[in-house]
């Protein structure tokens, strides 16, 4: 069932959840902030820069100490909120690092060259206080987090999981496919998360957006398999004639609302990305989202 925005509710022994007041076409009902622990706490993906879910949070956490601040990845609906929280508690932000953390060699060469990300809304401000990678391990008072770098939606993202529990973040979600958008987001990166979570057979997944997934190996399988269908019908575009970004977008995406036509297009460009790289497309004259686009 969905939500209230700014309600708390119990999802996990130790985990609970308060829903940020930003539903949207990208957010579904909103970004799901969560508190982990009793007492001195955790809080993950603090949201947007909301009075309104501050003021949740606060009372959320009334009588509690917030000791750990985590933001899964840098866009402006899990990140901004956590410099005021920080300046209030005085816990740290623990994070993979700046927006521009972590991205490949390809990826931070399209950012040199002016490819820029599609409006999804990267929070430029942000900077942790600490920084962590895969495998490190985040304690508290009573819980202990494994930190996860899940790359794919975003360079820097993370996850963190809990005994058999995951908070996943944008990765994946039930209601929807997560975007990928070049440089942020890495379709290649994106495929190697996606068959590495489904494959440590986790019990339960919490995304950012929607309900909790309850059956994490079937959603990411039917993520990968999403993907290579969405490969299968870019190949089949290009077999015809050389295309633009726009005119494989059309004939692909053709049944989706206007509203979703700009991110339907970052997604196509990553599987082109991902594509060239793997030497089965061209791009003329240079890779990025102005080229033409051709089977080699």
């Amino acid at each position: 069932m969905q939500p209230k925005p700014g309600q708390v509710n119990v999802v996990e022994d130790g985990l609970r959840r308060v829903l940020a007041p930003n539903a949207g076409p990208m957010t579904h009902w909103g970004t799901n902030t969560f508190i982990l622990g009793e007492g001195d706490v955790a809080i993950i993906d603090p949201g947007p820069d909301d009075d309104r879910h501050l003021s949740a949070l606060r009372m959320a956490t009334q009588g509690e100490k917030v000791t750990h601040i985590l933001v899964t990845h840098a866009h402006l609906d899990h990140s901004p909120l956590a410099r005021r929280i920080a300046q209030e508690t005085g816990a740290p932000i623990v994070a993979f690092g700046p927006p521009d953390a972590g991205r490949s060699p390809i990826m931070r060469e399209l950012a040199a060259a002016g490819t820029a990300g599609g409006g999804e809304g990267v929070d430029h401000q942000f900077q942790p206080d600490k920084t962590v990678r895969d495998g490190d391990v985040i304690e508290g008072d009573q819980w202990r987090l494994n930190v996860l770098h899940t790359p794919g939606h975003f360079a820097g993202h993370l996850s963190f999981q809990f005994g058999d529990t995951v908070i996943s973040g944008d990765h994946v979600m039930e209601w929807s496919s997560s975007l990928v958008s070049p440089p942020d987001g890495d379709l290649a990166a994106f495929m190697e998360t996606s068959t590495r979570l489904r494959d440590m057979a986790h019990k339960r997944l919490h995304p950012a957006h929607g309900a909790p997934i309850e059956d994490p190996a079937d959603r990411l399988g039917w993520l990968i398999t999403h993907r290579e269908s969405r490969e299968a019908e870019i190949l089949n575009t290009l077999s015809h004639l050389p295309q633009t970004l726009s005119g494989i977008t059309e004939k692909i995406y053709s049944d989706i609302p206007p509203a979703m036509v700009p991110a339907a297009r970052r997604n196509v460009l990553a599987h082109l990305i991902a594509l060239h790289d793997r030497n089965l497309v061209s791009a003329t004259p240079n890779l990025g989202d102005k080229a033409r686009f051709s089977l080699r």
